[in-house]
């Protein structure tokens, strides 16, 4: 991000002769600094993310600065000024992202090959932060393990920020010129209606969708538009104060920086109004420009300072990847010597990449016209994106490859196979560590029931109600839940074809049908979850169906409750449900949650392709994958004949172990969710539970 970039200049002036600013060097290097501790202690500064809305005002700041000493005219200036940018950001940018490709490639399991693959692409593409959205709303997609390029999503929104601003300025001073009105008023005036609306969008974007309003660039314009107004108003008013009033103005905004960095949480709805503080507080100091001996700058002068402000560019780029990929070599979480190392490493490169890259491309000679720096540009993403698009065709290479795997596995009729093989004991199933494993653990991520591909879920902010069928026969078989009842409709698609079943999905996104309102991150989320919830009742109820089948993990605290109270309330809340299925006469079968591996493996397909041929170093206890599952607590407690349970737990763990491939099947394609595969393997084990229920 330009934002991080220092300025064109030794420690006293650019190139061009220009004063650097010794004060906005030194909130570059806070920026960083926060951004960088927090990503290698969250949990000592829980609110360092807002060092990315520093340095959003700082580009904002300058690049409105530039913008107005040296309006486009025309196409030529406009093209002039896309052309400085490219030649400040994208060298070190793009050495970054190929450093990074092939990193991944060496070090990072297959599992994530085809995810890094994308993001290297749309990094280099500018587009990172619209992808991120994108996941940031897909319950299984947010469970995924961090790439080393999501960093990227900030200089992507940057980008798009430089492509629309200098049209913006164009535009302006055209009108002005062709009216005879003050070009800059004009300006002023324009500037300030984007930062209002952009910040009114933000605050009723994060209200209403936190997770995608955080990365896209309308709930950040206004960030960046607060710094263009700085511009624009700061040279006729900050001189009018005396030295003190700015200086104090100055203090004011670095502590509101440094409350925010210190006091906010990822539980803090962010942007919206709360990056107010951080924002405003970057202004301050920006307009403020107090150079005395009382204000910040008087300690942000310090050398040390001065030089992390000019390669912030630079750590911000490198510090993420080292983070992302250094476990891979360590095989486990960041010690204190991890991150010695990577703020070492960060800090080596970071030097490098600003005296041999950003110093080296910045500044084009006299002859240079504007078509190399552009053609670069082009060459440069269109090559990114060639690296990324091989990893993908190696990626689907190896896909094909498992696919052919898995259906001979399948088609080989192995007795053992699956869920058999803890049903038939260890005497007659000997599991191999080093035999075949289907799916192999990439194509294991993506084994997934076939709800996901036909679109039967009800995704945040639950406003949709799909129902899907499946089968065509006379028994009508509801399945009712989040995704834990989602992945056992693989099981129940097999026994539909053999019992001549129709199963009808009522299949929810994290929520849970319950008769008590649950935490979501928006009041929204959490009415349209109630009442989707009184939606499946009505549906469900009485006769509509032979059977109800439901399972749930408890994904969300009940509304008002810590983690620690949620058990007994959700209990509360499930017990009243499912009394009312059974007050209307239907019959309810409750399948247990099977043990959670997330509670020691963040997936168990990384796991297995971190440790190939060592599917044990994947493998938990029951008691360290234990989780709370009040919907069965709630349906045991009911001296009901209508609510049945069945508990699996038999065909997931044994001797006390719970293996991550039985019977050469991976069991989940992530940290809970178990995959179609082994899901169909325990069609034969859920049947009678099933034929049970219906004829109760």
């Amino acid at each position: 991000m330009s934002a991080v970039a220092p300025p064109q200049a030794t420690t006293s002036a650019t190139k061009a002769g220009t004063k650097i600013r010794l004060d906005i060097q030194g909130l570059r290097a806070i920026a960083v600094a926060l951004v960088v501790v927090y990503h290698l202690w969250p949990e000592r500064l829980t609110g360092g993310f807002v060092g990315v809305d520093v340095f959003f005002v700082i580009s904002g700041f300058l690049i409105t600065s530039h913008l107005i000493k040296r309006p486009p005219a025309n196409w030529h200036g406009l093209t002039a000024f896309w052309g400085r940018r490219i030649r400040r950001l994208l060298p070190v940018a793009f050495v970054v992202l190929a450093a990074t490709a092939l990193g991944s490639r060496l070090l990072a399991p297959p599992t994530q090959w085809g995810t890094i693959a994308k993001e290297i692409i749309s990094s280099a593409l500018y587009m990172q932060n619209w992808v991120l959205a994108g996941s940031s709303v897909d319950y299984l997609a947010a469970e995924n393990a961090p790439t080393p390029t999501q960093h990227f999503w900030s200089l992507s929104l940057e980008e798009q920020f430089y492509l629309f601003w200098p049209l913006l300025v164009f535009a302006v001073f055209w009108i002005a010129g062709k009216r005879g009105l003050n070009a800059r008023r004009l300006l002023f005036g324009a500037v300030a209606a984007v930062v209002v609306l952009s910040l009114m969008f933000s605050i009723t974007a994060t209200a209403a969708e936190p997770g995608s309003a955080y990365f896209i660039t309308p709930t950040r314009m206004w960030e960046l538009g607060l710094g263009g107004l700085v511009a624009l108003a700061a040279p006729a008013l900050a001189q009018r104060l005396p030295q003190a009033a700015r200086a104090a103005l100055a203090w004011v905004g670095v502590a509101a920086i440094v409350s925010a960095g210190a006091l906010y949480t990822g539980s803090t709805p962010f942007p919206g109004y709360t990056a107010l503080l951080p924002v405003v507080g970057t202004a301050l100091v920006i307009f403020a420009s107090a150079e005395g001996r009382l204000s910040p700058t008087a300690l942000m002068r310090n050398r040390p300072v001065q030089w992390l402000g000019a390669v912030s560019y630079s750590v911000y780029l490198w510090h993420w990847p080292l983070i992302v990929l250094l476990p891979y070599v360590t095989g486990g979480e960041l010690g204190w010597l991890d991150k010695s190392l990577i703020l070492t490493a960060t800090l080596v490169l970071a030097g490098l990449s600003k005296t041999f890259v950003e110093d080296r491309f910045r500044f084009p000679s006299s002859q240079q016209g504007l078509a190399p720096t552009f053609r670069f540009a082009a060459v440069g993403m269109v090559l990114l994106t060639a690296v990324g698009g091989v990893q993908l065709m190696e990626v689907n290479q190896r896909t094909s490859q498992g696919q052919q795997q898995l259906a001979a596995m399948v088609s080989n009729g192995d007795p053992c196979f699956g869920a058999a093989s803890l049903a038939k004991g260890f005497d007659e199933c000997d599991p191999d560590p080093q035999g075949p494993v289907v799916p192999e653990p990439a194509l294991a991520k993506d084994d997934k029931s076939d709800a996901y591909a036909d679109g039967c879920w009800s995704n945040q902010p639950f406003t949709d109600r799909p129902v899907c069928m499946y089968g065509d026969g006379p028994t009508k078989v509801a399945l009712v839940g989040n995704s834990h009842a989602g992945h056992w409709l693989p099981a129940l698609q097999v026994l539909a074809e053999q019992n001549d079943w129709t199963i009808s999905t009522y299949l929810v996104s994290m929520c849970n049908p319950t008769s008590v309102p649950l935490q979501f991150d928006t009041e929204e989320k959490t009415a349209n979850c109630t009442a989707y919830g009184e939606w499946v009742m009505d549906e469900t109820s009485g006769d509509a169906f032979d059977l109800v089948i439901t399972s749930e993990r408890q994904s969300v605290p009940v509304q008002g409750e810590s983690w620690d109270s949620t058990e007994d309330a959700a209990i509360d809340g499930y017990r009243e449900y499912l009394s009312r299925w059974s007050d209307s006469d239907a019959n309810v079968l409750v399948i247990k949650d099977p043990p959670y591996p997330g509670n020691t493996i963040d997936s168990i397909p990384d796991c297995l392709a971190e440790n190939p041929g060592n599917p044990q170093e994947c493998s938990g206890t029951p008691d360290e994958w234990d989780w709370m599952d009040p919907l069965t607590a709630a349906a045991l407690e009911m001296d009901t004949a209508r609510i049945q349970t069945v508990d699996m737990d038999q065909y997931f763990c044994a001797g006390g172990s719970c293996p991550a491939v039985v019977g050469s099947v991976v069991t989940y394609f992530d940290a809970s969710h178990i995959t179609a595969t082994y899901s169909e393997t325990l069609a034969p084990f859920l049947e009678q539970p099933i034929l049970t229920a219906l004829h109760n």
